[in-house]
């Protein structure tokens, strides 16, 4: 029921874009010649997902966990280890971390988290390091494993940390940094498409994870706003 209720809280635009991202999903899952039943569970899931951590709901953390789970085993088909260590092994566990924040800074009385509207610059320096750091490592770990398309897969991790960091920190433009990581699987997915066309409804679900995403900056703004009272 709790799920429901949250459906119900949706507003016109959020049904349509939660309904449009379903269709399209499930659509390209069903033209596919290669119908991989797992691929469309889990872009329905991360869809949903989405459209809930754009109203600043924690379910959407929870989601984006089983979605990370699915996610890193559909990429291990096709050899993206960079797709499967940053999901499973980063993103996952951010987004872990991120319900625990989530649950300790509501705002108010509402199931909405309270958007840290504005980080430090110390937290800026700290988080550009963290993620340099990161992107260096993994570039030479994956070298060293063979990872299919080294380049977009390392560029890959470099966004998905940025964006998950920002997700656990509240910030409003952690939404900004999954429309770029969404943006390079987009382009990683297509890669894989060209040698097996089973991997076309990943494209399409990260197409509309793009849209997603960019709709959850612009309404993290506009909650900020609204918990200020400007």
């Amino acid at each position: 029921m709790r799920l429901v209720s949250l459906f119900h809280s949706l507003t016109k635009f959020e049904w349509c874009l939660w309904l449009s991202s379903v269709v399209v999903v499930t659509v390209s899952f069903f033209l596919s010649p290669d119908k991989n039943v797992l691929n469309l569970i889990d872009s329905l899931i991360g869809v949903t997902a989405l459209i809930f951590i754009s109203k600043g709901y924690v379910i959407g953390q929870v989601l984006l966990i089983i979605f990370g789970v699915l996610y890193g085993i559909i990429s291990f088909e096709y050899r993206y280890y960079g797709e499967i260590i940053t999901y499973l092994g980063m993103s996952a566990p951010i987004a872990g971390l991120a319900v625990i924040s989530w649950l300790r800074h509501p705002y108010k009385d509402s199931k909405e988290v309270e958007v840290n509207r504005h980080l430090k610059l110390s937290t800026w320096l700290t988080l550009l390091f963290l993620t340099a750091a990161v992107t260096a490592g993994f570039y030479f770990f994956l070298k060293v494993l063979g990872n299919s398309n080294l380049l977009f897969s390392t560029i890959s991790v470099t966004t998905s940390f940025l964006a998950a960091s920002l997700t656990f920190l509240r910030s409003p433009y952690y939404g900004l940094g999954y429309a770029a990581n969404d943006a390079v699987l987009i382009t990683l997915w297509v890669l894989a498409a060209l040698e097996d066309p089973g991997y076309v409804p990943m494209i399409f679900c990260f197409v509309m994870f793009f849209i997603n995403d960019l709709y959850g900056f612009f309404n993290w703004r506009r909650m900020s706003k609204r918990q200020q009272g400007t």
